[in-house]
């Protein structure tokens, strides 16, 4: 079985955040706010299915998948798009390719240790998160 992705988990590190949400087209200010967010994430992992969340003072998201299954995702919370988006397993590692508006959008989710990774990709501008487990 792949990688064990269950738990809450309490974000460390944010690089070039901004980037990716100009590049959404997400406004100034709301830009600014979310950037300098704590952003928890808990993920509940039944075999290739999955529920998770992103919680901070801001806004919560929610998006629950199954692996192999494309889905409609309404990224409202986010950029308030319509994307069809499909989750892989690469290995140990989420792989998910969001179809939409806009070009090469995607993340990826990867553990090491105690520590969980997301790369949020828009475009040609790229994110990464690190947060540790709680």
């Amino acid at each position: 079985m792949p990688a064990d992705y269950n738990g809450r988990w309490e974000m460390v590190k944010n690089d070039n955040f901004e980037e990716v949400l100009k590049a959404l087209d997400i406004d100034f200010a709301t830009r600014k706010i979310a950037s300098h967010l704590h952003q928890t994430k808990v993920f509940v992992q039944n075999g290739d299915t999955f529920e998770t969340k992103t919680l901070s003072t801001f806004r919560n998201y929610e998006v629950n998948f199954t692996i192999g299954v494309e889905f409609e995702e309404h990224t409202k919370g986010l950029d308030n798009r319509k994307v069809m988006t499909l989750v892989i397993w690469d290995g140990d590692k989420l792989v998910a390719v969001q179809k939409g508006e806009k070009k090469n959008r995607g993340w990826t989710h990867w553990i090491e240790g105690d520590m969980l990774h997301l790369e949020i990709t828009v475009e040609d501008k790229v994110c990464h998160q690190v947060f540790k487990k709680a």
